[in-house]
């Protein structure tokens, strides 16, 4: 009897420190490139340091970030499972008759990662205008026919941009794609004319000139890029969206799972390396966490409706 239970008394500690050590997984629900991973990408960096255990992310994009919002809720909540989810999803019960998941229900919310204002951009060849006013020029010259590229239908992108054209009643095509990235590299070469993106995907790309930024859609100008102005001082009053990222947990994951993922952010945003990162991207560093982060959730489904609702926004 005694061989028989000493080998399980062996592994116990093994198998304890095994658990103890396995890595994390983010749901990403967007392609790489965009600006979900420009957040992800150096965050999870600083966490896998920290706790000494990899965390990794795992892209699955479609469907306005829905698909896998949809996967991340069906994972085990074994306190090694996180989705990381922005605007978009509380877009999505407006936008989508049917999604396979519920945000509020299906997930724990952990805490806010970061916000940062839409910006519009053009390409600089593309469409040759120097601000705000010039491009409402060219779109009232030229209506439908100008273009603009979304993460997706149901995406704050695709929203900012019919809330663009309801307040400023102009015309402009919309053109859905599988994520922010893969919008933004269409519109660097050229294939659409401008973006309503999230400040946090098109920073470098505005940094190095191959796009333009014509303004901010926030109240302020954006921390990093003092010289672009906000919607209203470029002509259009009261212009504001902004895109925000956010972390949840599979409902049923420890309450201490949750405690520890939110104690390792809070030690993470305390770094220079990670307030540097934001501030360059145009991000402030957030302090939202647990049921005040929910509730800030709950309100945004609540605004986004009514957006939808008044502009008229429909999946094509």
């Amino acid at each position: 009897m005694k061989r028989r239970t000493l080998l399980p008394a062996l592994l116990t500690p093994w198998l304890a420190q095994a658990q103890g050590n396995k890595p994390h997984t983010w749901i990403v629900p967007f392609p790489a490139g965009g600006g979900t991973d420009a957040f992800a990408r150096p965050l999870t960096t600083v966490l896998t340091r920290q706790m000494g255990r990899q965390v990794i992310i795992d892209n699955k994009g479609g469907a306005g970030g829905t698909v896998g919002a949809g996967v991340a809720a069906k994972l085990a909540a074994d306190g090694s499972n996180f989705f990381m989810g922005a605007v978009h999803h509380a877009i999505a019960p407006a936008m989508y008759p049917r999604l396979d998941y519920k945000l509020e229900e299906d997930f724990i919310p952990v805490a806010l990662l970061a916000s940062v204002p839409q910006v519009i951009v053009v390409h600089p060849g593309q469409l040759p205008v120097g601000d705000l006013k010039g491009l409402l020029a060219a779109v009232r010259a030229k209506p439908g026919r100008l273009n603009y590229g979304s993460a997706g239908n149901g995406t704050s992108h695709h929203l900012a941009g019919e809330l663009f054209k309801l307040q400023t009643k102009t015309f402009i095509t919309h053109i859905p794609y599988r994520g922010a990235g893969p919008a933004l590299q269409d519109l660097i070469a050229g294939q659409v004319d401008l973006m309503f993106d999230g400040l946090g995907s098109s920073a470098t790309h505005i940094k190095s000139g191959r796009v333009k930024a014509l303004a901010v859609a926030g109240s302020k100008r954006a921390v990093g890029f003092p010289d672009v102005p906000t919607a209203t001082e470029a002509g259009v009053p009261g212009y504001e969206v902004s895109t925000w990222y956010g972390l949840w947990a599979p409902k049923s994951t420890s309450k201490e799972a949750v405690a520890t993922m939110q104690a390792e952010l809070r030690k993470a945003f305390a770094t220079e390396e990670i307030r540097k990162i934001w501030n360059g991207l145009g991000a402030d560093t957030p302090n939202l966490y647990g049921d005040a982060f929910g509730q800030f959730v709950s309100a945004e489904v609540k605004r986004w409706a009514t957006v939808v609702k008044a502009s008229g926004a429909k999946l094509e």
